[in-house]
């Protein structure tokens, strides 16, 4: 008989309203977890919660924007009013926004830095304080392989995502003695809503940068997303987990990658 493994556990993750916020939600959701979707499109995170109580789940949504201090710590507040306590962070809210630096507005430099990474700051920010009380907590932050390597037309992404995997490290080190721990995962290509408009020939191609030519389904990726919150990782903060099908770990792909892309 198997064991859930987030009884009880209340789970904040952002971006759950699609990909793999909502994978991850579900996941939880299975597991034990009470989850809370927040989502800048309120419809998304109300879908997901459907979603999970279809399968005799718990979830709320809180509508989020987490490049915002103050809706970043209403979904903090909220979750605490709600819940009593915030045990898990899923720091899933991203965008795509491709531009060498060369052809990047500033707009769109802030935009994918406002979410991407000050969005992981905020929503830590302001669940830490709670975590902290209780001397006991778990963030996960979703970076990816574009957080460990140059990507062409990837300036601001790649930057946000490198941030990322540096901003776990140091609230790792800071918060260990309170019982908190803190990891990144990093994906390689999810079948999600965010890679809808790349083309069937780049699509090809990227299925070729990886060990196993295709993309991830975001239930694959969701499951080691679930393990870092879970106590089977009770001896692991800090780390960075490759989630990537293998394309960061092959030479020959990345000889493959610098020709092709």
């Amino acid at each position: 008989m198997s064991v859930e493994r987030l009884v009880d556990r209340v789970a904040v993750i952002t971006g759950g309203g699609s990909g793999l916020g909502r994978a991850t939600a579900v996941l939880f959701a299975e597991e034990g977890a009470k989850v809370v979707v927040a989502d800048i499109d309120a419809e998304s995170a109300d879908e997901t919660v459907d979603l999970i109580k279809s399968r005799a789940g718990y979830a709320t949504a809180i509508a989020t924007d987490v490049s915002s201090a103050a809706s970043a710590e209403n979904l903090a507040t909220t979750t605490i009013e709600q819940h009593g306590r915030i045990d898990i962070l899923v720091n899933n809210a991203g965008i795509r926004v491709m531009g060498a630096v060369l052809d990047l507005s500033e707009e769109q430099w802030d935009s994918a830095l406002g979410i991407n990474l000050k969005g992981m700051f905020l929503c830590s920010k302001y669940v830490l304080p709670t975590m902290v009380r209780q001397q006991q907590g778990n963030i996960v932050c979703v970076s990816s392989v574009s957080g460990v390597a140059g990507g062409m037309r990837q300036a601001a992404y790649n930057a946000a995502k490198h941030g990322a995997i540096g901003l776990a490290r140091c609230m790792a080190t800071d918060h260990a003695s309170d019982g908190i721990r803190v990891n990144v995962i990093c994906p390689g290509l999810i079948n999600t809503p965010m890679l809808a408009d790349v083309s069937e020939e780049d699509m090809k191609q990227y299925h070729n940068m990886n060990l196993f030519n295709r993309w991830a389904e975001p239930r694959e990726v969701a499951y080691t997303i679930l393990h870092l919150a879970s106590d089977e990782s009770s001896f692991l903060t800090g780390a960075v987990i490759m989630a990537d099908g293998g394309s960061s770990s092959s030479y020959i792909l990345s000889l493959e990658r610098n020709v092709r892309v």
